[in-house]
């Protein structure tokens, strides 16, 4: 984008909302993250809450467990509850397909430096972004304060920009120092969201899958797969749903088959490969002429 981009325009002013009910939302969800709590209800409430205030889920509430770090989602009749542990709540919100992105970290397992770890690199990050500053001085400053409380950031993790109907976009931000980043021009729409962990700082693949994009519009034979493709385009478009989120009966296996041909595609859960904690803490920013303004205070 150029130095003439028109930050109140139309396109603005819709990233802006979002951030708006956003905030409000990621509040009063984690409110209702206690010891006990369903999964299911706290994803349930906040994606309902999203729809009362005006916009539609971005992507399935993540409600990441201890060394989760991304993707996890309760299921169909998930009767997971909380326990004394540490939760990552990363929620998204769109307004006519215009994006805003956060997570917090509510700590129930008695490591409370690890989630200030992770708050404190995203607002050192937030203080250095400016058109002209390069995605890797934004991972140096992450990856320092991390180090300074004696933890590692997650480095194959990364923020990201934002777009039109897609939740992953360039320019990624690092988490860690990086020689060679893109740099950020006015107008950019990103999510900075550093991850912290007592382990060795990388996330694996694990094995269950909940959430699942649109990878390739083509006709499907089966009944069931029809009747959720049909939805999942009109409804999700190019966005991250869940499976409990399909209205058509045996979701699980209409899923299945739209995945054997490669019409949709999942996003298995992501856990730190030592087994260790993830805290996260994530704004969606928009690039200014004088430096950045946060639309999920």
């Amino acid at each position: 984008m150029d130095d003439a981009v028109d930050l109140e325009g139309e396109q603005y002013e819709k990233h802006r909302e979002a951030g708006r009910i956003l905030a409000q939302v990621r509040a009063e969800t984690a409110d209702r993250v206690e010891v006990g709590a369903s999964h299911l209800a706290v994803a349930e409430y906040a994606e309902d809450r999203i729809r009362e205030l005006g916009g539609k889920p971005a992507f399935p509430v993540n409600i990441s467990i201890d060394e989760e770090a991304a993707h996890a989602t309760p299921g169909i009749d998930d009767d997971a509850t909380f326990g004394e542990e540490m939760i990552n709540l990363d929620i998204g919100v769109h307004v006519d397909g215009w994006l805003a992105d956060t997570a917090i970290t509510v700590d129930h397992s008695g490591t409370p430096e690890l989630v200030e770890a992770s708050e404190e690199a995203l607002e050192a990050a937030i203080d250095v972004v400016e058109p002209g500053v390069e995605t890797g001085e934004i991972g140096a400053e992450i990856e320092a304060v991390i180090d300074g409380y004696g933890y590692n950031p997650v480095v194959n993790l990364t923020g990201h920009g934002l777009g039109h109907w897609e939740q992953h976009t360039g320019p990624n931000i690092p988490n860690r120092a990086v020689s060679q980043g893109a740099t950020l021009e006015v107008g950019d729409v990103v999510a900075i969201e550093p991850f912290a962990t007592d382990g060795g700082g990388k996330v694996t693949e694990g094995a269950k899958e909940e959430i699942y994009a649109l990878e390739n519009e083509r006709s499907v034979r089966d009944r069931r797969a029809r009747q959720a493709l049909a939805q999942i385009t009109e409804e999700f478009r190019t966005l991250p749903f869940a499976t409990r989120w399909l209205e058509t009966d045996r979701a699980e296996m209409a899923l299945r088959r739209l995945k054997s041909s490669n019409v949709v595609h999942g996003y298995p859960v992501l856990k730190e490969e030592d087994g260790r904690l993830v805290s996260q803490k994530e704004h969606t920013l928009i690039v200014t002429e004088s430096g950045c303004e946060v639309t999920t205070r």
